[in-house]
C-alpha cells in the first residue's frame, strides 16, 4: 500500500506502488512530456526507475512520488527527491528535485503546487536536506522558469554538457535552493 507523503490543495503525492510503471508509461511517457528528458522510454526503463526510487525511499526516506489529482483520482505527474546520479555532474550525491506533468494537465499550476510540497518535505524533519538542486536542459525554459519561481538560483559554474542527450539538450544547467532561503520565503 503506498504512503501519502504530501497533500496539497489539489494533489496527493504518494510513494510508488505496484502497477504505477504501467500508468506512467501510458499517461506520462509521451513525446511532448519527455521531449527534454531524453525521449520516450520503454516500459522496462520506467520499471527500473521505479525500483530505484523504491530502494531510495526504503534506504533514505525519500524518492520520487506519484502525483495524483484529488478531484479525479488520476495520475497527473511524477515528482520528488533523489540523489544527483549523473556521473558528469559536479555535485553527485546532492538532493535533487524534479517533476513532470501529463500534457493534458499543463498550465494548471500542478508542477508548482507539487514542488512547493516537495520542498517543504525536503527541508522538513523527515528529509532534512540543507539545500536542493534541480537540473534541466538549458533549452527547457518552462522548467528553469519554474525553478526561478520557486526561489532557486542558477549555478552556472556547475553546468555541464551531457552527450547522452541530443545536441539541443546537451547543455545541462543547475539551480539551487538553500533550506534557510526556503524558510524565509
Amino acid at each position: 500500500m503506498p504512503d501519502i507523503i504530501v497533500e496539497t490543495e489539489r494533489l496527493i503525492l504518494r510513494t510508488v506502488a505496484d502497477g504505477d510503471a504501467a500508468f506512467q508509461y501510458r499517461l506520462l511517457n509521451t513525446p511532448a512530456v519527455m521531449a527534454r528528458l531524453g525521449g520516450v522510454k520503454e516500459l522496462h526503463e520506467i520499471e527500473a526507475k521505479h525500483a530505484k526510487t523504491r530502494a531510495s525511499y526504503a534506504q533514505e526516506g525519500f524518492g520520487f512520488l506519484m502525483m495524483i489529482e484529488k478531484a479525479s483520482g488520476e495520475l497527473v505527474g511524477h515528482c520528488g527527491i533523489k540523489r544527483v546520479d549523473n556521473p558528469l555532474a559536479h555535485n553527485a550525491g546532492d538532493h535533487e528535485i524534479g517533476w513532470l506533468v501529463r500534457e493534458d494537465r499543463w498550465r494548471r499550476g500542478y508542477a508548482e503546487e507539487a514542488m512547493r510540497g516537495v520542498l517543504d518535505w525536503a527541508f522538513g524533519r523527515r528529509v532534512g536536506a540543507p539545500f536542493v538542486v534541480a537540473l534541466t536542459s538549458q533549452a527547457n525554459e518552462p522548467s528553469w522558469r519554474l525553478m526561478e519561481k520557486l526561489g532557486m538560483y542558477r549555478r552556472a559554474d556547475l553546468d555541464f554538457d551531457d552527450p547522452a542527450y541530443p545536441p539541443e539538450d546537451r547543455t545541462t544547467i543547475l539551480y539551487r535552493l538553500d533550506a534557510e532561503e526556503w524558510s524565509r520565503a
